[in-house]
């Protein structure tokens, strides 16, 4: 049996060690579009940095570490047709030569493409698929996207060739975030832009300001509200080579233009799946146009599976959405790696689960915000504590802001949001209520969790039962007080 898995990152990968890990027989053969088979992109920003220290690093695993586990590994290849019937997959190479690889299962790993917003000026970097690009300014004068090894090199180069004192970083979620810790810490003055009302979009804009906070306390200029509307390269003599025209609409709906200068400017505002190949061959597409699957990670194609961020998400709370998670698509690679063998597993499901370091901050997040799930059709209300991450009587103590969204009908805990200082253990805390949230705990039921305790690391009440207190004290005690009356008679 010959699978063939398409793309080098997570799902792809994943999938080929599954096969082969549950079948040494098997004949597996990853396609990967570029020589960097599992590579870690998230770990981009911290090669940016100076903190990793050469890129080679960013790998999981070497191209000797994976044809060890007995794949066969075709770099530089890109998959350009997917022929159901004939079970061929379509090649071609890096200098142009076509081929063609018969398979028996095919998992599809294709992944994300960088969402390129409308910015006048900005080059859009074509489809791999077709021919042409989008006339612009690109990584040769200093505007980079962000989103593959290609993509850091290219940044890498413009560091070292022309040293830039400042930066603008277009967007301001989880990597646009740790883009401006790196290019700080390099020394370059940093511009944030984010056209939502907060930073990090992803979690409240109460726990978004701190975000916000944190950034300023670090020289980081933090323009919120603000669209990026176009770029051009700056007149001789500026004090910087690019300029970016932008506009700031106020909370009344007043518009303010405004002009920035730098030497580099980076846009990294999210990204789209990428399911062209197997739209092209039929495939049923989803939410914001990712493949449908089923939770076996089956496209309906015959013998065709799919999964990563090219797919949508079964998510346990709202159903089929879709969220591209380097997490998630490890998990589903390995399902549809199984699957294909003959196996009958199932991906259990995601919760959104992130967290993301902001110099001195750590923030996170899991399942559900309150209007989420408000439109998921819960019945939800929301609190926030600041609970000690330990003893305050033991030196070092710093609050944690947890924001608990619970459904006030049954009680369920449906999400948590945190921020903290790093070393309080955020990333730790959220994977708890993560935990309490995939097994449908109530929010009261967190203060039943047997949680360890010492006083240089957490309380007898933790700090994620602190808050799950404060949720209860405010939206269920009337209740509890008056079952407890009820009950006396």
């Amino acid at each position: 049996m010959h699978l063939v898995a398409i793309g080098g990152s997570d799902a792809g990968i994943s999938a080929a060690l599954r096969a082969r890990e549950l079948d040494r027989g098997a004949d597996v053969t990853v396609v990967v579009a570029d020589a960097y088979p599992n590579f870690s992109i998230c770990g981009i920003p911290y090669y940016v940095s100076g903190e990793v220290g050469h890129w080679s690093n960013l790998a999981h695993r070497t191209h000797a570490d994976l044809e060890a586990t007995g794949m066969t590994l075709r770099l530089d290849t890109l998959a350009t047709a997917i022929d159901v019937a004939g079970h061929r997959l379509h090649l071609r190479a890096a200098d142009g030569a076509e081929t063609v690889l018969p398979y028996d299962k095919l998992v599809v790993g294709t992944g994300a493409l960088p969402a390129v917003p409308p910015i006048e000026g900005l080059a859009d970097p074509g489809d791999p698929l077709a021919a042409g690009t989008r006339d612009g300014l690109g990584p040769a004068d200093g505007v980079h996207l962000l989103h593959s090894m290609g993509d850091t090199f290219a940044v890498m180069d413009t560091l070292t060739r022309h040293s830039p004192a400042s930066a603008v970083v277009v967007g301001a979620g989880y990597i646009g975030l740790e883009m401006a810790e790196g290019l700080t810490t390099r020394g370059i003055k940093v511009t944030q832009i984010e056209m939502a009302d907060e930073v990090l979009p992803t979690v409240d804009s109460e726990l978004g300001a701190l975000v916000a906070a944190e950034l300023a306390a670090h020289g980081v200029e933090v323009l919120t509200r603000t669209t990026v509307q176009g770029i051009e390269r700056a007149e001789p003599g500026a004090a910087g080579r690019l300029r970016v025209h932008a506009a700031t609409t106020a909370p009344d709906g007043t518009t303010t233009t405004l002009s920035q200068l730098a030497d580099l400017v980076l846009v990294v505002t999210g990204v789209r799946p990428d399911s062209r190949l197997a739209a092209a061959a039929g495939a049923t597409l989803g939410p914001r146009g990712a493949i449908a699957v089923n939770q076996r990670m089956e496209t309906g194609l015959p013998d065709v599976y799919a999964a990563g961020d090219c797919v949508i998400t079964h998510h346990r709370l709202l159903g089929t959405t879709w969220l591209p998670l380097g997490t998630t698509a490890h998990k589903q690679g390995r399902v549809a790696g199984e699957n294909a063998l003959g196996g009958n597993r199932t991906f259990a499901g995601s919760l959104g689960t992130q967290v993301v370091k902001i110099f001195d901050a750590v923030a996170a997040r899991t399942g559900l915000r309150e209007h989420e799930a408000l439109a998921a059709g819960f019945t939800p209300a929301t609190s926030q504590a600041n609970p000690d991450d330990h003893k305050a009587y033991y030196p070092g103590a710093h609050p944690i802001a947890i924001r608990v969204t619970g459904d006030t009908s049954s009680g369920r805990l449906l999400g948590a949001q945190l921020i903290g200082r790093r070393g309080s253990e955020v990333a730790k805390r959220v994977d708890t209520y993560a935990t309490a949230i995939f097994h449908s705990m109530t929010v009261d039921g967190l203060a039943e969790l047997d949680l360890s305790y010492t006083p240089p690391l957490g309380s007898p009440w933790d700090a994620v039962q602190i808050a799950a207190q404060t949720w209860t004290r405010d939206h269920q005690l009337p209740a509890q007080r008056h079952a407890l009356e009820t009950a006396r008679g």
